[in-house]
């Protein structure tokens, strides 16, 4: 499978924090949920993907291609959907095409009308009166209609009612149909790429902790729960962070079926959700992959 994105080796310094010598691949017409907490590096990520901030050191390229020598071509295929209105408030979608159509080669205005009309969306009302979900889908229209193969999303379902969002995870798995685009999702709401994500990458202090499929991080990582007496120094080297009772611990792992051959049935295991995962590895007490 051929990647959209690869970072090799990257780093980026700032005055108190740091990517480090970040390794990272995207893989095409595949959905990636990016998950970290505030702070972990999503928005220093995202930044040097779209060529907002350039590398101290290591190499990126979109599409294959550098930004050095092919910038416009990549943008011209990137299409970025943001967790807030960036337009002009006063203008409607009528004056935002007019703008915006020029700037794209492979603009397609039937594209555009076909989604302004799936989507619902008013043609002459301000963008300023659009609800939170209303400006989410003019986002996702402008990046449809210059046909971008690779979509950025921040936070798109922030703030979005349970029924709005169900309703965009739907509109995004349509999307997805014909293999040929490619989403990058990064949100907080990790119940979200459960239902869509096909990769999952996590990323904490600037360090990338795991970057695979999801069926891979479904299968390897679970919560296990059993008496305090079955832990010693050597049976806690299979878990990333344990938490105990006076009699009972509740523990993750990365490595469920190597669990299941030391314990068996002395314990209980279930698996662990996305949220699971970041929360008890804010606390682990050692990295892992």
């Amino acid at each position: 499978m051929k990647n959209i994105v690869e970072f090799k080796h990257v780093t980026k310094r700032f005055k108190d924090f740091s990517l480090e010598n970040m390794n990272l691949q995207i893989k095409q017409g595949c959905v990636t949920g990016f998950i970290g907490a505030n702070g972990a590096g999503k928005s220093t990520t995202m930044k040097l993907m779209m060529n907002l901030l350039q590398a101290d050191a290591g190499e990126i390229s979109v599409f294959g291609l550098d930004y050095a020598s092919h910038e416009k071509e990549i943008k011209e295929r990137m299409g970025f959907v943001y967790d807030r209105n960036v337009f002009y408030k006063d203008l409607n979608l009528k004056d935002l095409r007019r703008i915006v159509a020029p700037a794209y080669k492979n603009w397609n205005d039937e594209q555009f009308y076909d989604y302004i009309k799936k989507f619902e969306l008013p043609l002459n009302k301000a963008i300023k009166t659009f609800s939170k979900g209303m400006q989410m889908k003019t986002s996702l229209v402008m990046a449809l209609s210059h046909d971008a193969e690779f979509i950025m999303m921040d936070e798109p379902t922030a703030g979005l009612d349970p029924v709005f969002r169900r309703e965009l995870l739907d509109i995004l798995q349509n999307i997805m149909e014909n293999g040929k685009r490619t989403l990058f999702f990064s949100t907080h709401i990790t119940s979200d790429l459960e239902r869509i994500a096909d990769y999952i990458t996590f990323i904490q202090k600037g360090k990338i902790l795991f970057n695979d499929s999801m069926d891979d991080v479904q299968e390897r990582y679970a919560l296990v729960k059993g008496s305090t007496d079955l832990l010693n120094r050597d049976t806690e080297k299979n878990f990333i962070k344990v938490d105990r009772s006076s009699t009972e611990f509740q523990a993750l792992t990365n490595d469920a079926r190597k669990v299941r051959i030391i314990f068996g049935d002395q314990v209980e295991i279930e698996e662990a959700t996305l949220e699971d995962i970041m929360f008890y590895a804010k606390g682990a007490s050692h990295q892992y992959v």
